[in-house]
């Protein structure tokens, strides 16, 4: 009986103590919020960055584009082919040849007929007379001799149809073929001109992958203090609003007391009104500015998110100067390298230009087909043959149109360095104007937090003499403002330190992930 006595005790102390528990849990946090740290937020802000993702694909095109230059150098072999079909043959004899190869035996035995009646014709009188007395006659010779001539007219007029048909070229069907290898020999610089423009470019595209990358960092760095700076005057508002709220209390208790009167309350009320009103105006301004710091970071507008320095009193305990080399700033600039790139292109564009003044030599061979073919009289097959050769071009005038373009192009390539000259003064000015705006910061925040000394102290002894009854709750109002304005200056000198120096590693271009 006592062992279940002992454990109903047991287990009501464990409930009461879970109930405990859970009654002293803050629910008001009961949805965890996501430390961020500013490195968090820099590598979460590139992967969501699109115009990152951009600039990745350009460094991919430019990537293919250098390999597609450097294929310039090697052969490339082609192979062609067509078919071709006409209404009417070529043809190499004219019809009055074919008309006469046709009809070669007729022609030559009726020659021969006619040159015996000629031979006979033109013998002497007494000769013709003895030759008809043995009876020997040009008819009789030509009847005699018809069956032969036939016989020989005959075989000649098929021979001639056979040189006739053999002579045919029968095009109106006609296909070809042929694959060319071409290998460049001299191009005048042209292609080497081609690869170190893709080479620059490709270099460019880099280039402008780190300008993106720092512009990036930058509008993270931004918001993330800005996010800290609100959430810091968040914080001193409601402060300054539980001390005008205390006033407040104790001057309506003065006045029940009828030792204050109620115009004094009135303009305690008014300053209560005021600092709710800020309250809540930083209170705005920081859920936009975290919902636009989630936006960049790629993350729902409504996460929670916490900074560690919210939680910080001083965020600039660890701040040292940055050591700066201006010419070497510069030219680590992806602008300036960026310019460097266009003057380079521009010289390369003016070599490719040149290069069209300059002779041109190349090897080409191949193997070509076509049916019909030539090879072996007219056949109506496939015949082809190897062939190799040597490509020569030689410009002789193309009135000045090279030389006018070569011209503009050192034009363009001018222009380029003038601007290049012009971004480095200014770079030189921006860079020296960020070593200012960041000592001038740390000169702020050394006399903001001297003020915020003095206003403490301020503000302590005011409270005293109102406790004291020889002070004026005016005065202790103007102490309270006077306090609330020290310490936001603080918070801003505090945001102007990180913001400014943000804003030098990115005019030195050394702001990159990690730094």
């Amino acid at each position: 009986m006592k062992n279940k006595i002992l454990m109903l005790n047991v287990r009501w102390l464990m409930i009461i103590g879970l109930s405990l528990i859970f009654y002293h849990l803050p629910f008001s946090n009961a949805v965890a919020q996501r430390l961020m740290p500013l490195d968090s937020c820099r590598a979460m802000a590139l992967r969501n960055n699109k115009q990152m993702q951009v600039s990745a694909v350009k460094q991919d095109v430019a990537a293919h584009l250098r390999r597609a230059a450097r294929t310039k150098y090697l052969p490339h072999v082609n192979a062609f082919g067509t078919y071709v079909h006409t209404t009417r043959e070529v043809s190499i004899l004219n019809d009055k040849q074919k008309g006469e190869l046709s009809n070669l035996g007729t022609n030559m035995a009726t020659g021969l007929a006619q040159g015996v009646t000629n031979t006979l014709s033109s013998l002497p009188t007494d000769l013709a007379s003895l030759l008809q007395g043995f009876g020997i006659t040009a008819e009789g010779i030509t009847q005699m001799l018809q069956p032969t001539l036939g016989g020989l007219a005959t075989s000649l007029n098929g021979t001639g149809q056979g040189i006739v048909d053999a002579l045919r070229t029968d095009t109106r069907n006609m296909w070809a073929g042929a694959v060319m290898v071409t290998q460049p020999v001299y191009m005048g610089g042209a292609i080497t001109a081609l690869n170190n423009m893709t080479d620059i470019g490709e270099d460019m595209m880099r280039n402008s992958a780190d300008l993106q990358l720092q512009t990036t960092l930058y509008t993270v760095d931004q918001a993330y203090w800005t996010v800290v700076s609100l959430r810091h005057k968040k914080e001193l508002a409601e402060a300054y609003l539980k001390l005008v709220q205390k006033l407040d209390a104790d001057v309506n208790k003065m006045i029940e007391e009828g030792v204050a009167t109620r115009s004094e309350g009135l303009s305690v009320d008014v300053k209560v009104n005021e600092a709710e009103m800020t309250v809540t105006q930083v209170t705005d301004g920081l859920t936009l500015a975290r919902m636009y710091l989630c936006q960049l970071c790629g993350l729902s507008l409504d996460e929670p998110i916490l900074l560690p320095e919210e939680e910080m009193q001083d965020i600039t305990a660890e701040e040292q100067a940055i050591p700066v080399n201006v010419e070497a700033a510069i030219d680590n600039r992806p602008e300036m390298r960026m310019l460097q790139n266009t003057v380079d292109l521009s010289r390369q564009a003016t070599k490719l230009l040149k290069a069209g003044n300059l002779p041109m030599v190349a090897l080409a061979g191949g193997y070509s087909i076509s049916n019909p073919n030539v090879f072996n009289g007219f056949e109506k097959k496939f015949g082809g043959m190897f062939n190799i050769g040597v490509l020569v071009r030689i410009p002789v005038w193309d009135w000045g149109d090279v030389a006018h373009k070569v011209r503009a192009s050192k034009g363009a390539t001018t222009i380029a360095t003038l601007e290049m000259s012009e971004a480095r003064e200014k770079m030189e000015l921006q860079i020296n104007q960020s070593q200012f705006r960041v000592n001038e910061a740390f000169k702020k925040l050394n006399m903001a937090r001297a003020n915020t000394k003095r206003a403490d102290e301020n503000l302590r002894m005011a409270n005293l003499g109102f406790q004291e009854g020889v002070v004026q709750s005016t005065t202790v109002m103007e102490a309270q403002t006077a306090w609330m304005q020290a310490e936001s200056q603080r918070i801003d000198a505090e945001i102007d330190v990180k913001l400014s120096q943000v804003h030098l590693k990115k005019a030195i271009g050394t702001l990159s992930f990690g730094h």
